[in-house]
């Protein structure tokens, strides 16, 4: 699929708003909040941030065939359960949104997609996958055109972390054991698995590597795919999107891949100490907003980082105000 040029958010105003604060005659010094706030101002493309008032959580489900592997310290059906609890409006997602304003959109059309075990054969086919990435987009674009001024990608995954390892491991060229992590809290035993597991998948891909396309068609999934579409088309219709943990942001880092310049349009959420998270984020210029450690994932890690976003916003525009009215 191909997404639309990908223009730079207007750092004028970033810039301006930065100016305006170092300036400032309250003197009030707001430290991070203060380069929070510019980025938003650059996002937003205005002169005077603001707080975000309809911001958007987008949570895909999805399996992996890779999970009977048993790489995770939940079951295989813990996907399942999280989904059920997500429909009735429970779960991290939901509880975070209510205390943040942000409303919740639900994907669960691939939680039943049949996907491949990644260390023997392909989770899926380009042309599944390819449709995935047109849904993705398909969403961003109805709920951009809906209102929404923020987008936030979720996932609800079984082994969504041992996926992100042999992605990142193919494209950056990291061994399996510094590509993975402790993911859902795993034990020795079953990390050793896991490492096993990353190791012969990625070897599966060596031919190809850098084939962004193909390389996630025979590693992910769709549900992948459809994150990957959501953040470059939110991108390439200039709405910032906010980051949580290691599955969105694998995605947002395919997604620049794909369609440069989407990075300029992200901010990092949370950390963990998952490799791939922490390897993404540095390649995409992201410093998060807070350390969390948050493997949660629906989008709550992210969440979490939206308070001291719109906090950001709302101090620098009274900061800002009052300059203007004693300028005048």
């Amino acid at each position: 699929m191909q997404f639309p040029p990908v223009e730079a958010p207007k750092q004028s105003h970033g810039h301006a708003v930065a100016d305006a604060l170092a300036g400032s005659a309250t003197g009030l010094a707001l430290g991070r909040l203060g380069s929070l706030a510019s980025w938003t101002a650059s996002v937003q493309g205005k002169d005077i941030p603001a707080p975000f008032v309809r911001p958007r959580v987008v949570v895909v489900a999805g399996k992996h065939g890779v999970a009977a592997r048993e790489v995770s310290a939940w079951t295989q059906d813990a996907g399942d359960a999280q989904a059920q609890q997500l429909r009735a409006g429970g779960g991290p997602a939901h509880a975070a949104a209510r205390l943040t304003g942000a409303t919740v959109r639900f994907i669960d059309d691939y939680l039943d997609a049949p996907t491949g075990a990644i260390d023997v054969e392909a989770a899926t086919s380009p042309e599944v996958f390819d449709a995935a990435l047109a849904a993705g987009a398909e969403v961003a674009d109805n709920e951009i055109d809906s209102g929404a001024d923020l987008l936030i990608p979720g996932d609800i995954g079984v082994g969504n972390t041992t996926v992100a390892a042999a992605v990142y491991g193919v494209f950056t060229r990291t061994e399996p054991v510094k590509a993975i992590g402790r993911g859902s809290g795993i034990n020795d035993k079953v990390w050793k698995v896991k490492v096993a597991a990353v190791r012969d998948a990625m070897f599966r891909v060596r031919g190809f590597h850098e084939d962004t396309e193909r390389v996630c068609a025979e590693l992910t999934g769709p549900d992948f795919a459809f994150l990957v579409g959501l953040i470059s088309q939110s991108a390439a219709r200039r709405t910032p999107v906010l980051l949580g943990e290691v599955y969105p942001t694998l995605a947002a880092y395919v997604a620049e891949r794909l369609a440069p310049g989407t990075k300029d349009w992200l901010i990092a959420g949370q950390s963990t100490a998952e490799p791939a998270h922490a390897g993404c984020l540095e390649a995409l210029g992201l410093t998060p907003v807070l350390a969390l450690e948050m493997k949660t994932g629906q989008g709550a890690g992210a969440l979490a980082a939206l308070g001291q976003l719109n906090l950001a916003a709302e101090l620098a525009g009274e900061v800002l105000a009052e300059g203007a009215s004693t300028s005048n």
